[in-house]
């Protein structure tokens, strides 16, 4: 049984001053003195034992056995009612007339004291293609450009670079298989984004993966006309996600919070071009060597349908 922190006593403790006073004929004061406790504490233990042994030694709980004044059913509902309108702790209190520590209590109790509270996540369908090649998702990451290291590792605030300007990463990922493709360009335009489209595609053939689908989000490159007629040309359905749902996407997502960790952001680079020249070896890194967790902590290139063969001459 768990005791209080501070208690003095567990009850095989308790159980030890009861048989001093019992049996060794030790007055309470004299037990309490030697288990480190009051005489009125003692006395307590004593007076438990005699009236039901070994059993009246256990903890209790603290709560009352009853409620003088019990918050009416009907008030509850009411609080709760309110709370769900978006009503404060305060005005609920003003309105029913009951103390601000009672609603406070309440809405602890309803699990209703934080206004998240109030609009709980949507449930997480997680959803996976059934083979490779069944739907590409892409996506685009703005990152800085590195001119030279600067505050962020100096430490020196005024060690600053302005006017940088920015990169683009532009990522693809495998519905089915996770694997990824990625580069850098210097804008997010259609231009960028049709050059990326021919070099994941040419990135994909080459481990025989053909694609029947893509899925981006609604930015201008992906809404353009030309983006739509190299969807067509490939044979490729263009999907959209909803605006403002990133989770629709969720996997090029994460895969970009992946790559901000182990490759963006996972060392001091000296400038961009060199983060650009790791950022090959940590695809291979990624793809076929890496535990993926969705996939039984096997690396991605594990559910590409290719055969041992193939594997081993593609892996360079």
């Amino acid at each position: 049984m768990d005791c209080h922190q501070n208690a003095r006593l567990t009850p095989r403790g308790r159980e030890a001053l009861v048989l001093a006073v019992l049996e060794e004929g030790l007055t309470a004061k004299r037990a309490a003195a030697r288990f480190a406790v009051s005489a009125k504490t003692a006395a307590k233990w004593v007076g438990r034992y005699r009236a039901e042994g070994l059993q009246g030694l256990r903890d209790r709980s603290s709560r009352p056995h009853r409620l003088r004044r019990p918050t009416p059913a009907a008030i509850l509902a009411r609080v709760e009612a309110l709370r769900r309108e978006r009503w404060s702790g305060h005005r609920i209190a003003r309105h029913t007339g009951l103390s601000r520590a009672t609603v406070s209590r309440v809405l602890r109790r309803l699990r209703l004291s934080r206004a998240r509270d109030l609009d709980p996540r949507p449930p997480v369908h997680r959803y996976e293609h059934a083979a490779a090649g069944d739907l590409l998702h892409l996506d685009i990451k703005k990152l800085g450009r590195i001119v030279r290291p600067s505050h962020r590792v100096t430490g020196d605030r005024r060690d600053s670079v302005e006017g940088a300007g920015w990169e683009y990463v532009h990522v693809a990922i495998d519905d089915h298989s996770r694997i990824a493709f990625s580069a850098i360009y210097p804008d997010e335009t259609q231009v960028s984004a049709l050059a990326f489209l021919d070099a994941a595609r040419a990135y994909y053939d080459r481990l025989g993966i053909r694609f029947r689908a893509v899925l981006t989000d609604n930015g201008s490159a992906y809404r353009s006309h030309a983006f739509a007629a190299a969807c067509r040309e490939r044979g490729w359905k263009h999907r959209f996600t909803r605006p403002y749902t990133p989770r629709t996407n969720g996997k090029a997502e994460r895969f970009i919070q992946t790559a901000l960790r182990e490759w963006a952001y996972a060392r001091s680079y000296q400038n961009s071009a060199a983060r650009s020249q790791e950022l090959r070896s940590w695809l291979h890194q990624y793809n076929w060597h890496r535990p993926h967790a969705s996939l039984g902590l096997s690396p991605p290139i594990s559910r590409s349908g290719l055969k041992r063969n193939n594997l081993l001459s593609l892996h360079t």
